[in-house]
């Protein structure tokens, strides 16, 4: 038989099976199943208002970016950098506007330094845990409080971990550890230099040798858990909790188990018309710290918070003569102190956070008409006219300008 009329496939056998690279089978996998949510994310269990769609898909893309950055450039505890996310660009979980959040991985068998300047930063909290709450194994098993061990704004510090225990200058890392997480506090929002944070370990190693198809699977791998797992997690918890209260209204305060241990939220699950309004009444709560925030339905994002003001903690907070505190939920300027912007998101979520608390508060709130916002407040309510209300959104933007710098 000649060469032209052999049979299909002979060839293949003559040389052997061609397989595909590991690597390339890995990343078609992640493409198809990143296509494949991003199909599901315009669905129910998701949510359909009018503008979330388009809000679904840019999640989706936040979080890939998130996750492959953290996956790929994150994987090495010999050497080990932070990864900056839950910030303006890459959200999840509901992040506190008040902080910076990083990550990096580490290994309890090892030796590590965090050291840095605090400069503005006013406090932080370093928790070691098992890695993020939307995945199968999580939780925080030691915590490190800057405030505990006199750190304070403008301090240069250094903590050491890990260790085999016989060095009293290291804190043990419990033994399935495998993040270190930091996050800083940032309460009146001035525009000066952040805290700088730098890790290292302290073992000598030798240098790992170069990167094969199974490693670059690994780190696919990792990256499409977190991604899936981020964007279905946080959606179900959204939905889960708001199925088991009342809108308009704060459930219960309720601390995570697994979480950090000095922290205490309730939860309001919003829904308002366009000429409606929450109005919120509180004592203020006897904590060492506390704030209010909205985040967007399904993806647990802030919903512009560069542009709009959908954040206040107890430094820009307007407390009235009678000691209490009023805030106003509304799609539209009411023109008074302590207003939270929907951002045209007509549902949503509001966390009141108070963490070290002494006691817990007492919220109460009410819809009203948003044409009688101010008769539902204080007589003595000052008055925050259009040039005042952009007066504090650019007071805001220069403070995040320098929180994010690169």
């Amino acid at each position: 038989m000649s060469r032209s009329e052999s049979k299909p496939g002979a060839g293949q056998a003559e040389r052997g099976e061609a397989r595909e690279p590991v690597e390339l089978v890995a990343w078609r996998q992640f493409c198809r199943r990143i296509e494949t949510l991003g199909e599901s994310v315009l669905r129910p269990p998701y949510p359909g208002l009018p503008g979330d769609g388009p809000e679904a898909i840019a999640h989706l893309a936040e979080q890939v970016a998130c996750w492959l950055a953290y996956a790929t450039g994150s994987f090495d505890t010999t050497a080990p950098f932070f990864h900056r996310s839950n910030d303006l660009v890459s959200q999840w979980g509901g992040p506190n506007q008040d902080n910076v959040y990083l990550h990096a991985r580490i290994d309890p068998r090892r030796r590590y330094r965090i050291r840095g300047r605090m400069h503005a930063c006013e406090d932080f909290v370093i928790t070691l845990r098992v890695d993020f709450m939307h995945m199968p194994e999580w939780g925080t098993l030691a915590t490190i409080h800057a405030a505990d061990r006199g750190i304070g704004p403008g301090d240069d510090f250094e903590i050491l971990l890990g260790g085999d225990g016989s060095d009293p200058a290291f804190f043990p890392i419990p033994e399935r550890v495998s993040t270190v997480s930091l996050r800083e506090y940032y309460l009146d929002w001035r525009p000066k230099e952040p805290a700088v944070f730098t890790i290292e370990c302290l073992d000598d190693v030798a240098a790992p040798p170069r990167i094969d198809g199974e490693g670059v699977a690994a780190r696919l791998a990792t990256a499409l858990a977190q991604t899936e797992r981020s964007v279905v997690f946080w959606n179900d918890y959204l939905n889960e909790h708001r199925a088991k209260g009342v809108d308009n209204a704060f459930a219960p305060p309720m601390a995570l188990k697994k979480g950090l241990g000095a922290a205490r939220y309730a939860f309001l699950f919003y829904a308002l018309a366009d000429d409606e309004a929450l109005v919120i009444e509180s004592d203020v709560p006897d904590a060492r710290y506390w704030n209010l925030q909205l985040a967007t339905m399904g993806w647990y994002e802030q919903p512009d918070p560069v542009h709009r003001i959908s954040s206040i903690n107890q430094r820009q907070a307007h407390i009235d003569t009678d000691g209490r505190v009023r805030f106003v939920v509304s799609r539209a300027d009411p023109g008074c102190p302590n207003w939270l912007d929907t951002a045209g998101h007509p549902e949503g979520l509001l966390t009141l956070r108070w963490f070290w608390p002494n006691a817990d508060p007492s919220p109460t709130t009410r819809v009203v008409p948003f044409a009688s916002v101010a008769g539902a407040l204080p007589q003595e309510t000052p008055r925050v006219d259009a040039a005042a209300r952009r007066a504090e959104i650019r007071r805001r933007i220069e403070h995040l300008a320098w929180r994010f710098r690169s």
